[in-house]
C-alpha cells in the first residue's frame, strides 16, 4: 500500500517511520534540531507553498530518513493510512 502525501508524492506504507503534527511536535528542541538537520542535509522535501501542518518521516533500509513537510494535517494522513490498510 501507498500513502499520498500531496503534490503527487506517494510513499510505501512500510517505509513510513512516523507521521507528526507540526504544531505539537515542533515544541520539542530535539524535534526542531532534527528538522533543521534534515533541511541542511537536503533530506527535507516541502510539499507545497501553503502553511505546513505535518511532517512524515520516511526511510528505507539503506538510506537516511527523508522528511516530507506537508500542508495536509496529520489526522488526514493517518486516516488515509488506516483506510488503505484494509483494502
Amino acid at each position: 500500500m501507498y500513502l499520498h502525501l500531496g503534490q503527487s508524492v506517494v510513499v510505501p506504507h512500510k517505509e513510513i517511520l512516523g507521521i507528526f503534527d507540526l504544531d505539537n511536535a515542533s515544541w520539542a528542541y530535539k524535534t526542531r534540531e532534527f528538522l533543521e538537520r534534515a533541511e541542511a542535509e537536503g533530506r527535507a522535501v516541502w510539499l507545497g507553498d501553503d502553511l505546513p501542518r505535518s511532517f512524515v518521516v520516511v526511510g528505507g533500509e539503506d538510506q537516511p530518513p527523508t522528511v516530507y513537510i506537508s500542508q495536509l494535517s496529520s489526522s488526514t494522513l493517518l486516516g488515509r493510512v488506516e483506510r488503505n490498510s484494509f483494502e
